[in-house]
């Protein structure tokens, strides 16, 4: 297999600028890839007279179905646009998407909408990646078109500025306005000043035991009189930022660990700038993981750790628990994983903006700024879900004329973050793009590192609707390493909601099961279809299991260090998570 790898810092910076331009009147979408697949499929369709032949006679069966139900609204009884389809679509549930003529333009999209994505679908000869890519494409328009986001054929719409003589709409302007100036000032969006660090979010109480230039590690005060002895290390993802899970009282799990009785430190990554763009993934794994690891077994001496990574952050320990085990470095008590992938060949949704010329485009943009934006990463999600993530909350804020309230998760969501040029794409070529993790290639300290070195005991954690960590590739660890004491939890819920869910959560619910060396390996259809469901939080589970794996409860260690230079430097939150 020949490995791709980042371009070598020499390259043109001639075409960087013009790929750099380019991105930004593309909204950083490579054309080329688009364009390929385009061409991927106009000419197999051309090959292929079944599929025209197909496709006219379901054009040929929508157009009669949507002239008959034209013929019947216009009738005057009301008519949902929903009737008679197979998949009823939410957004014209509505009495009102009953009358006419929303009815028939409801029906007209629906039908339209169907027979577009029905094209580019199932062309023999189109590579999967490009079909997925067009679908991707025609989602994109089709959701922008959507009668039920435009005020000329929404009657929801229309009945609002009726009813507020237009009100809604000059509010919606003000909104609009207030949006512009925030995004072009580079301001955290409306209604995220209501979320004080310190005051409302992170407020677990703890201090700030060391600080180097890409880290503060923050260790949290016990709250009861004794601990289990094995302390844990959160390693969250650094593309954002530590507070996800330290988030209000009612779900914060750093709270919830001091609670139970454990000694918990956290890694802050520090928000990177445009000088700190030489920073590779060697760096972060020296840096971020190793440091914090020295830290807390000087803190708490003679003690394995327990460490926990959430989203990439997982995939870093991953990476740097493999390390330790070739270098026989035993400090690590367990591994847990939450929502991390290791394996990235099936790597989900986001592979649509994984592909060479995808990450060229990217990484000309990165080279430039010497960091990836946050706002990059934010764009991308959206187009992900853009009906619920985009289109929603326009239609609430410029033609509704109201703002919805912002909730724990949606102000951390907005406080983003940057990402180093060099990690970056080293992150995106050597895992996404090459699969070099699973694949025992990926480089630490100049030496390949094996996941199957990884001997401790581990709790992976996927979720069943994530988007960005598909429960089925966080799944796949299951094979790569060689824990004899290895248990996978799968709960509801998403990449974020689906981990920061509390411990109390009537909505939720999880299946768990363990196995050893000896027993064989389910594949994930299997394994879901013979594990029990259990309702309820995942978290006092995984507590359960972290508790059965530490030794007896002890005597809170001291905050920090001092003699061993691990001094408190300031209170929880710390510095680096206010950075912007």
């Amino acid at each position: 297999m020949t490995t791709r790898k980042p371009p070598a810092p020499e390259a043109s910076q001639i075409d960087r600028e013009f790929r750099n331009q380019l991105g930004k009147m593309t909204a950083g979408l490579a054309p080329s890839a688009y364009a390929t697949a385009w061409a991927d499929w106009a000419t197999h369709f051309a090959l292929s007279p079944s599929k025209q032949i197909e496709l006219q006679q379901d054009a040929l069966k929508r157009a009669t179905d949507t002239w008959s139900f034209a013929a019947r609204a216009m009738l005057g009884q009301p008519l949902s646009p929903n009737d008679g389809l197979e998949q009823a679509d939410r957004r014209f549930a509505g009495d009102t998407w009953s009358q006419f003529p929303f009815n028939v333009y409801a029906r007209v999209y629906q039908q339209s909408s169907a027979l577009a994505r029905e094209a580019v679908r199932e062309v023999e000869g189109v590579s999967d990646y490009h079909s997925d890519l067009l679908d991707f494409s025609v989602r994109q328009v089709v959701d922008a078109t959507s009668p039920a986001n435009h005020l000329a054929t929404s009657p929801e719409l229309q009945a609002v500025t009726r009813d507020e003589h237009g009100a809604n709409l000059v509010r919606g302007v003000q909104n609009l306005m207030e949006d512009l100036r925030l995004t072009l000032s580079e301001q955290p969006a409306a209604g995220t000043e209501a979320f004080e660090l310190g005051k409302v979010l992170a407020t677990t109480p703890g201090k700030v035991v060391f600080r180097n230039e890409l880290i503060e590690l923050i260790q949290y005060s016990p709250t009861t009189p004794d601990v289990h002895a094995e302390p844990v290390l959160l390693v969250p993802a650094w593309i954002m930022k530590y507070y996800i899970l330290d988030l209000s009282a009612r779900n914060s799990l750093v709270r919830y660990l001091v609670e139970q009785g454990h000694t918990v430190f956290v890694v802050s990554w520090k928000n990177p700038g445009a000088e700190d763009r030489e920073l590779g993934m060697d760096d972060y794994l020296r840096l971020g993981l190793r440091a914090a690891l020295d830290a807390v077994t000087t803190i708490v001496p003679r003690r394995k750790v327990h460490a926990t990574g959430y989203c990439i952050g997982g995939t870093l320990l991953a990476i740097g628990a493999a390390a330790l085990a070739r270098d026989g470095d035993d400090r690590l008590a367990s591994v847990s994983l939450l929502a991390a992938q290791t394996d990235f060949s099936e790597p989900g949704e986001l592979a649509l903006f994984i592909n060479p010329s995808q990450l060229a485009m990217l990484e000309a943009t990165m080279h430039r700024d010497g960091v990836l934006k946050s706002s990059s990463m934010a764009g991308a999600f959206m187009m992900l879900r853009p009906q619920d993530l985009i289109w929603q909350p326009v239609v609430n804020s410029y033609l509704k004329g109201k703002r919805d309230p912002l909730i724990d998760l949606m102000a951390w969501n907005a406080d983003g973050t940057r990402m180093p040029w060099r990690m970056h794409s080293e992150y995106l070529y050597r895992l996404y793009l090459d699969n070099e993790l699973a694949t025992h290639r990926f480089p630490v300290d100049g030496q390949p590192v094996q996941l199957s070195q990884i001997r401790t005991p581990m709790f992976v954690v996927g979720t069943e609707t994530d988007h960005v960590a598909p429960w089925k590739s966080v799944y796949k660890i299951d094979n790569l390493v060689r824990s004899d004491d290895f248990s996978f939890l799968l709960t509801s819920g998403g990449h974020n909601a689906g981990i920061v869910c509390g411990p109390v959560h009537p909505k939720r619910h999880y299946r768990l099961r363990q196995r050893g060396l000896a027993d064989p390996h389910l594949a994930p259809e299997d394994w879901i279809s013979g594990t029990p469901t259990t309702a309820g939080s995942w978290w006092p589970a995984w507590q359960q299991w972290l508790a059965a794996h530490s030794s007896e409860r002890v005597a809170p260690p001291a905050m920090g260090a001092a003699k061993r230079g691990y001094r408190v430097l300031e209170d929880a939150p710390g510095s680096y998570v206010r950075q912007k």
